[in-house]
């Protein structure tokens, strides 16, 4: 068996207890009181653990080239096992991408994956990196890869062509991704399923400064505009290169934070 990429959760108990009992990596503890997590009262839906009003979540369900898509708001009411689901603990949302399953006409890779919206979910999201100050913090780990090519993206920026900027797991190495150079920062070669982290994307002036646990790791030009935020999990494989071919083998993210700000 294959550590790498075939590390599957039984149940989505440990990521959770991951999150309420681990720091994040390289965070000091000392004298520190141990963090206490209240989870909600209901937990029926993943609007009810993050704030997906200015959101959209496209599945890997549907017809070809047709996958399903979510809007408000009927987003707020929303589940579906195991796709996009609140996980068993009640901490955050799994988001899964079988390699079986149904890809956008633009992409052919599966995903589960959140788009940024506008306009209390109603709009697409477009701005500009040269004008005002675009933020994205995530709280997420990666908790299954695919077999054969056990690559998954968790969160990233696109702009009106193409990703501009992702983070990007491939077996243990987490990297931060440059356009098409999928190797452009390697964040660390030794990254393990269900780790925890926060990542960050900062554009202003015509950069993106991205972090990982509050530590800038690169900064990229990017001036162009119609850009917007994504995250879950988007899937870097499918029935062409990953087997089985079946709703078994897939790539799987949990988020438990997400929050976008504007200036």
């Amino acid at each position: 068996m294959n550590l790498n990429h075939k590390r599957r959760l039984t149940t989505t108990v440990l990521a959770a207890a991951m999150v309420m009992a681990a720091p994040l990596a390289g965070a000091s503890t000392a004298g520190a009181a141990s963090p206490v997590y209240t989870a909600a009262a209901d937990c029926s839906y993943p609007a009810q653990k993050l704030d997906l009003t200015n959101w959209k979540v496209t599945l890997p369900t549907g017809s070809s080239s047709s996958p399903t898509e979510i809007k408000q708001p009927s987003l707020a009411t929303f589940s579906v096992n195991p796709w996009f689901m609140v996980n068993s603990a009640c901490t955050g949302v799994q988001f899964r991408a079988a390699v079986n399953g149904v890809t956008t006409s633009g992409s052919g890779y599966p995903r589960s994956e959140l788009r940024e919206m506008t306009s209390n979910g109603t709009s697409n999201a477009s701005w500009s990196a040269t004008s005002g100050t675009h933020t994205m913090v995530f709280r997420e780990a990666f908790n299954s890869l695919p077999d054969v090519k056990s690559h998954l993206v968790g969160a990233q920026i696109h702009d009106a062509d193409d990703d501009v900027t992702v983070f990007r797991l491939e077996g243990t190495s987490l990297y931060i991704t440059k356009g098409d150079d999928t190797h452009y920062k390697l964040v660390t070669s030794d990254y393990k399923l269900n780790t925890v982290y926060e990542g960050k994307f900062v554009v202003s002036g015509g950069k993106i400064k991205v972090y990982y646990n509050g530590v800038l790791q690169t900064t990229i030009t990017h001036t162009a505009s119609g850009n917007y935020f994504k995250a879950g999990a988007y899937t870097q494989a499918n029935c062409t290169n990953s087997s089985p071919c079946s709703s078994s083998n897939y790539g799987q993210v949990s988020i438990y934070k997400l929050a976008v700000t504007h200036s």
